[in-house]
């Protein structure tokens, strides 16, 4: 069995132990399977962990539902990508609630140049099967990936779209991998997977399709993408959740107009009407705010990006690693002006956009150029 994902899949288990927090064990203690060895006064001193949290990280419960999952993973042919491996969607860990763990049904590559979630809601009009229709078609040129939720409505018809026009698409889906819903899916599910797209989750398996679990699924599908398209949307629900999250994720959102009593483009227009998203009648307009050419990528200006936006305090903390590699969380703060809370939280703030790497023993390396 894989002693590192066994680690990797326990932390997860931790009741009240997200993405953030598990970077932050992580980060402090110098590795996945350092935090389960660490102290038990150790962990309840750093920051957001207490004395719960902390005696939660001592229960050996979750090995136990770890070993189970790994052996659905490994029956199923489930790939686990861990926030670190270089086949984790780097869109992704630019996010600072990602998880720390996706499990993915399917050998499409995660880290394509272009990709496009298209979202909407589950009663979509004609109109909106006519535009969504249109648009997916439109992106054929770009090479673009398609992602979505599997949803009634505009979900489906924008997987259905993707493979009518040969382009990869992924499904971003709010419960474990031993399922899909809604069940009427199925097929599509298949087909998807046939022609080289993805089911994607962080739920384990097991975990049902609760209401609870889609906001979370609806931050994943916002942070695998260049862009966001909502198709159509009322004014509350599910796609202007996801419209909001894109936002603070810097993601370009787009909205389809319509008629301003038709409830089912009064989300849009609202998202468009408070510039929230930028208004959308055809691909044209996703070519000219994206600044994408047909048959041209520019990926590795975007991930050349990453170094660009470091924050002045993150600039300080790379340059230190840069002259002194694979130094100490002691070493690292003796060496900046920072106390040791925020010299860590910076250096979790690096990790999230792949300039850090953790190692055994609180050592960190510098993975890139800045």
């Amino acid at each position: 069995m894989n002693n590192t994902l066994l680690y990797q899949i326990a932390l997860t288990q931790i009741p009240g132990v997200g993405g953030v927090t598990a970077r932050r064990l992580i980060s402090y203690c110098g590795g996945v399977e350092a935090v389960f060895r660490e102290k038990a006064g150790t962990l309840k001193k750093i920051p957001g962990i207490g004395e719960h949290l902390s005696g939660l990280v001592r229960n050996k419960k979750v090995f136990v539902r770890a070993e189970q999952e790994i052996r659905f993973i490994e029956h199923h042919g489930i790939r686990p990508l861990f926030y670190l491996d270089k086949d984790y969607p780097s869109r992704l860990k630019e996010c600072d609630d990602s998880p720390l763990l996706v499990y993915v049904k399917g050998k499409t590559n995660l880290n394509p140049p272009r990709v496009v979630a298209v979202i909407g809601t589950r009663s979509m009009t004609g109109y909106g099967k006519e535009k969504c229709d249109e648009l997916v078609r439109g992106m054929k040129p770009l090479n673009v990936m398609v992602v979505s939720g599997l949803a009634y409505g505009v979900d489906a018809c924008a997987h259905h779209g993707a493979l009518q026009n040969g382009l990869p698409t992924v499904a971003v889906l709010g419960h474990g991998l031993d399922r899909v819903y809604p069940q009427l899916h199925h097929k599509l599910a298949r087909d998807m997977l046939g022609a080289g797209g993805a089911l994607l989750t962080d739920f384990v398996s097991g975990t049902r399709p609760d209401r609870e679990n889609f906001p979370k699924r609806n931050r994943i599908i916002a942070g695998l993408c260049d862009a966001i398209i909502i198709v159509e949307a009322a004014v509350t629900g599910g796609a202007l959740i996801t419209a909001n999250i894109a936002n603070t994720y810097n993601r370009d959102v787009f909205a389809l107009p319509g008629r301003v009593n038709d409830t089912y483009s009064q989300g849009c227009n609202k998202l468009i009407r408070i510039n929230k998203a930028h208004l959308i009648e055809s691909v044209a307009d996703l070519q000219y705010i994206m600044n994408w050419e047909p048959g041209k990528t520019n990926r590795n200006a975007r991930q050349a990006s990453l170094f660009v936006t470091l924050s002045p305090e993150e600039k300080e903390v790379a340059s230190f690693l840069k002259t002194h590699q694979d130094a100490g969380i002691d070493q690292v703060v003796a060496g900046v002006p920072y106390n040791l809370s925020k010299t860590s939280s910076i250096l979790l703030g690096l990790e999230f956009k792949g300039v850090v790497k953790p190692l055994p023993g609180k050592k960190f390396h510098l993975c890139g150029e800045i």
